[in-house]
């Protein structure tokens, strides 16, 4: 298992990244399927997030779907610390999956229990979604107060059904995830609601 560590807005100093190493070591215990695992470290420098300055993203490449947690703290290997538990946390959760979905009796599929979801009126908009704001940063416009932080990433692709992604969003630990339907082959958006509800956006192309 690979684990490559890289900083942004900091340096990494190499006892941290050995501290890495030593606490990622047992990933393979939980999950022996694990490729490589990217560590990120990224540093806030206002003086107000003092309490959560520093940030770690820990991100596990498998011959599954890639699973993701992240955390922040007053110091770097407190954040870890508490990343690493999420990881943890979100590798029994597969695994639990897993051996459910190999059971006799298999759970509802999630795409069942939110089929209606999708043409439910009240649905949050994408407005809702991703407030406007109004400070240039670069090319992107935006309106608001606070820090902004603007990061580009691009993953490959597979269509998949409505549960899988919902799946998916679960074991990156985000409230949406972005997919391709395998059924309507249409870009689309899973997101959390309130408490176990789920919401769902499809975007038709048009000619």
């Amino acid at each position: 298992m690979d684990i490559v560590v890289k900083g942004r807005k900091t340096e990494v100093p190499e006892r941290f990244r050995r501290h890495v190493a030593e606490k990622l070591e047992r990933i393979n215990k939980l999950d022996g399927k694990v490729i490589s695992v990217d560590v990120e470290l990224s540093k806030e420098h206002n003086p107000r997030q003092v309490d959560h300055a520093d940030q770690v993203e820990i991100t596990l490449h498998s011959r599954g779907p890639i699973i993701r947690a992240e955390a922040s703290s007053s110091d770097p290997y407190s954040a870890l610390d508490l990343a690493s538990a999420k990881l943890d946390a979100q590798l029994r959760k597969a695994a639990d999956r897993r051996r459910i979905s190999k059971g006799p009796r298999a759970p509802m599929s999630v795409a069942a229990a939110t089929a209606a979801l999708s043409d439910t009126p009240g649905q949050a908009t994408p407005e809702e979604l991703s407030p406007p704001r109004k400070t240039m940063q670069g090319s992107v416009q935006v309106e608001g107060d606070g820090p902004l932080v603007v990061r580009e990433k691009t993953h490959p692709a597979e269509p998949m059904a409505l549960d899988q992604a919902l799946y998916e969003m679960e074991l990156v630990g985000h409230d949406f995830y972005l997919f391709v339907d395998a059924e309507t082959k249409q870009p689309s958006v899973v997101y959390r609601r309130h408490a176990y509800d789920y919401g769902v956006i499809h975007l038709k192309v048009e000619a």
